[in-house]
């Protein structure tokens, strides 16, 4: 049995007297709940008989290679294993030792898919081609599978789908928004790879990144049957003014585009299975607070909307409990999740930063400094944005820091530039790819 070792609450640092490690130390109990290792054996099905079927194995997301990792280590030694997974350039765990290898990792770009996911995509349709009834597939998916497995539909280029990924990505549209487009502009999700794995049984296990644990929106659902529609893929594109070549628009307006849907007997020896949620990865680290005598409450693991607004309603919070008005007595904790959104202006040069550092920057700015409040945020797949960092930790001395440094936090802001302006104040959090992703972890601690 191959495992990564959770954290003993007696390692955690003390919160008093090291608060700033003690809120890292809650980002790697979070993390570490999320590992494929710990979580996916008790979701596998049993191996088909080998005498008249095979098993399967693909896969795409951040997350894809830790998970086939995990597959591989729980998956009877006698059983008949192969497959494919494609994860973001970088997010491969190493291998451990004594662990053979039996399912192929590709590795493509992310969050705007290249050459690379588009071949990846080709070469899992290719496999799931001539499957029998027999057969099981078992498909692992996770955050940034949209990205990373991605197959325009005909009439649409890969250059207009790394346009489109692009410009959904600063529009601020929410992951469900975005990811229904990308279902019904692509040839593989919204359960297209289902479709192509018929008559074969299909197993699904899902490392959850979404608000609501919606499977048809993890990775955009290639093996999972879509509710939305073309129709409502086609008010997305016109609400963000997202344009469309010609005959693929029209292809929209007419249905032809349109994804499996729930309810048809298609469907009927398909199974899923959630192995890891922002909700228990957000609830370990509560339980490490509590056994330290640390009060501690998730107020909620599916917070949507730009991140810069999320930190305000945070920021008010915290002071609030900090002065002795809010609804929770001090000292406490307060943990969130979910997936906000950074919206960048038309014709504005993105700065340098994601998600986490600008909730971080916006929540700097919002406490002014208030003494006893200290805050972590951080991607949990290690990785915010395009940049190394994965998020920023927020301290009493954070704006001084930054002011000595010459940055200011109200024209950081304004450029989405939080990134260089937690560096300069040493506040940057840097962990590497964590091989998981159940999306924002933040945790704000009030002394």
């Amino acid at each position: 049995m191959f495992l990564i070792p959770r954290p003993v609450v007696a390692d955690v640092p003390d919160f008093r007297s090291q608060p700033r490690a003690f809120l890292q130390a809650l980002l790697d109990v979070a993390v570490q709940q999320a590992q494929p290792m710990h979580t996916l054996a008790a979701h596998l099905p049993p191996p088909p008989d080998p005498a008249v079927g095979r098993t399967l194995v693909l896969g795409a997301g951040k997350a894809a290679a830790a998970m086939a990792q995990a597959l591989e280590a729980h998956w009877p030694a006698s059983a008949p294993l192969s497959g494919l997974v494609v994860t973001r350039y970088g997010h491969v765990p190493p291998r451990p030792a004594g662990l053979p290898q039996r399912v192929q990792v590709l590795q493509a770009a992310h969050p705007v898919p290249d050459a690379a996911s588009q071949q990846a995509a080709q070469r899992m349709l290719a496999l799931a081609q001539g499957l029998g009834p027999h057969d099981l597939v078992v498909f692992l998916a996770s955050g940034g599978g949209s990205a990373l497995l991605s197959l325009p539909v005909d009439g649409l280029s890969l250059a207009d789908k790394q346009r489109i990924h692009q410009a959904l990505l600063h529009s601020g549209a929410a992951i469900d928004e975005m990811n229904c487009v990308r279902k019904h502009l692509s040839a593989i999700k919204g359960g297209r790879l289902a479709a192509a794995c018929a008559p074969a049984q299909v197993v699904t296990l899902a490392i959850s990144d979404v608000p609501g644990d919606d499977l048809s929106v993890i990775a955009s659902g290639p093996t999972v049957p879509d509710p939305t529609t073309c129709a409502q893929a086609l008010d997305i594109l016109a609400r963000y003014r997202i344009d469309l070549p010609a005959p693929v628009a029209q292809a929209l307006a007419q249905g032809t585009l349109e994804t499996p849907k729930p309810g048809t007997a298609q469907w009927a020896r398909h199974t899923e299975h959630l192995i890891a949620t922002p909700w228990q990865s957000l609830h370990a680290a509560a339980e490490v607070a509590r056994a330290v005598g640390l009060p501690a409450h998730v107020l909620s693991d599916s917070i949507e909307g730009e991140a810069r607004e999320v930190a305000k309603v945070h920021a008010a919070l915290a002071r609030a409990v900090a002065q002795g008005k809010g609804p929770f007595t001090a000292p406490c904790l307060l943990l969130s999740g979910g997936e906000t959104t950074v919206t960048i202006a038309p014709g504005t040069p993105p700065g340098q930063g994601g998600r986490a550092v600008e909730f971080s920057l916006a929540l700097a700015h919002a406490l002014q400094g208030q003494a006893g409040v200290w805050a972590l945020a951080a991607d949990t797949d290690g990785i915010d944005g395009t940049g190394p960092h994965a998020g920023a930790c927020v301290t009493p001395d954070t704006l001084a820091h930054a002011s000595q440094a010459g940055y200011s936090a109200t024209a950081s802001l304004a450029a989405n530039n939080a990134a260089p302006f937690f560096d300069a104040c040493g506040d940057l959090l840097t962990t590497g790819p964590t091989f998981t992703n159940v999306n924002d972890f933040r945790a704000v601690l009030v002394l």
